[in-house]
């Protein structure tokens, strides 16, 4: 639960109201996140809940494209603090600079400052720090079904080639014997293979971006106890780099079929004809 004041959305330029209406500040109204009317019971607009020493009345709901905001619960600051017995106090308050450039200037300007004891750090900063334990949970989970998921392509991509190299062994002994040398065959079965790679890589990454660019989900950051909303973005970098480890897997997957037709027998072979 978030207290702001009215210049909050012109701070979060993001976020915009998708039902109901703005709070009345110097009242017990609030507007909740997308993400956490999805996932909290009776935070739907025109229900009452109970925080703190209030009854609050939800009128409206909000999205932020995903953000972490989204999770939130905005009410007025002044009645979170008297709800709370917070007195005139803030836990933490979120600026928006001018510019970049400003960041060092304005905390050297509040650092320096005898009356205030804060800590200032830029946004994304602050919500790394609060999600170090639930990062390196979901990318340890991710790295391994991916490195599960690539040792079964590189299966997948030797058994197959293994299997055209045997169907085909009169073929590339016939090649052989009309003067193609070895590299020439290891370089055909391997550009096989890398296209092979590169076409399941394509249509990989088509529907990664298709089934999952901008959907929203949430889970519990247990760091902090709180409940966190993100959103998945499948970049061009990150389509590049899909295709690259396909094509990597499609190599290694090549090589050892390529070598066995690179050094496939040519009598033995033309005996089949």
């Amino acid at each position: 639960m978030r207290g702001i004041d009215p210049a909050s959305f012109g701070v979060r330029e993001e976020a915009r109201l998708v039902e109901g209406r703005m709070l009345r500040f110097g009242t017990n109204e609030v507007v909740v996140g997308r993400a956490a009317a999805r996932n909290y019971v009776g935070l739907r607009v025109g229900s009452d809940i109970k925080a703190g020493q209030n009854s609050w009345t939800v009128v409206g709901m909000f999205e932020s494209r995903g953000s972490v905001a989204e999770t939130e619960i905005w009410c007025d600051a002044r009645f979170l603090q008297g709800a709370y017995r917070r007195g005139n106090t803030f836990q933490s308050v979120r600026a928006r600079l001018e510019s970049p450039a400003t960041y060092g200037q304005f905390k050297d300007w509040l650092t320096t400052n005898p009356q205030l004891n804060v800590s200032v750090r830029p946004e994304l900063e602050y919500y790394m720090a609060q999600s170090v334990t639930l990062t390196r949970l979901i990318r340890s989970v991710g790295f391994a079904i991916a490195a599960l998921m690539g040792i079964g392509a590189v299966f997948g991509a030797i058994l197959t080639m293994y299997t055209a190299v045997a169907t085909r062994s009169r073929e590339i002994a016939t090649l052989r014997a009309l003067g193609f040398d070895t590299v020439s065959v290891l370089v055909s079965i391997l550009g096989e293979s890398l296209v092979l790679g590169a076409i399941g890589g394509a249509i990989g990454g088509a529907a990664a971006y298709l089934g999952f660019n901008g959907h929203e989900t949430s889970t519990m950051n247990f760091q902090t106890f709180s409940q966190v909303a993100f959103a998945f973005r499948v970049t061009p970098r990150l389509l590049g780099l899909g295709l690259v480890y396909a094509l990597t897997m499609g190599l290694i997957g090549g090589l050892l079929p390529a070598v066995r037709a690179a050094r496939l027998p040519i009598p033995a072979a033309l005996r089949e004809l």
